[in-house]
């Protein structure tokens, strides 16, 4: 082996060391985040049971619920499934992924809403802003499928191996991100 080639293979293996140690950090932030999920959410326990809360940010005065401990245990119990949404959708190979956005989509509404407390009309509203969402989502998700129906129907391979063949292929989290936006 030339110089040149024992070079560029050394410079190679530290790419893919660099790769695999990249994959590892981000992996184990991915694991730590899903793990202490049930700690998040018994977060809304810290916060004082009464109508006001003086925090370092500022005071905070419950208006819409009795209380701001019940405001907090509302927020988490929406935060905690959004952040595993996401996750998920981020993390996801399968070629249905997409689907995944409809319920980020909701999650997102009611997130909005526990904060903006002062809307009366919650669910007919949110459904108006999903509509959007679904009218783009509901079709690619039907036209990805219906192309592997024809692949089926017109050539010998298992559902497995065409969903292996529609899999994304792993991307880095802002490979991802740039994708969507």
């Amino acid at each position: 082996m030339s110089n040149l080639q024992q070079k560029l293979t050394k410079e190679k293996s530290g790419f893919q060391d660099k790769t695999a140690k990249g994959e590892l950090v981000v992996g184990s932030i991915i694991a730590t985040i899903i793990a202490i999920t049930p700690y998040l959410f018994q977060l809304w326990e810290g916060v004082p049971d009464t109508k006001t809360w003086d925090t370092f940010f500022g005071l905070y005065s419950s208006n819409y619920y009795d209380t701001v401990q019940v405001l907090m245990w509302t927020l988490l119990g929406k935060i905690v499934p959004f952040i595993l949404l996401l996750l998920w959708m981020f993390t996801c190979r399968h070629w249905w992924y997409h689907a995944l956005i409809v319920p980020i989509a909701m999650y997102t509404f009611q997130i909005v809403e526990v904060i903006n407390d002062e809307v009366v009309f919650t669910e007919e509203v949110d459904f108006l802003f999903l509509l959007p969402i679904l009218a783009v989502v509901i079709p690619s998700i039907y036209l990805i499928r219906a192309q592997m129906f024809n692949k089926i129907t017109n050539v010998d391979k298992s559902m497995e191996e065409l969903e292996a063949e529609f899999k994304i292929k792993p991307k880095s989290f802002m490979g991802k991100l740039n994708d969507y936006f």
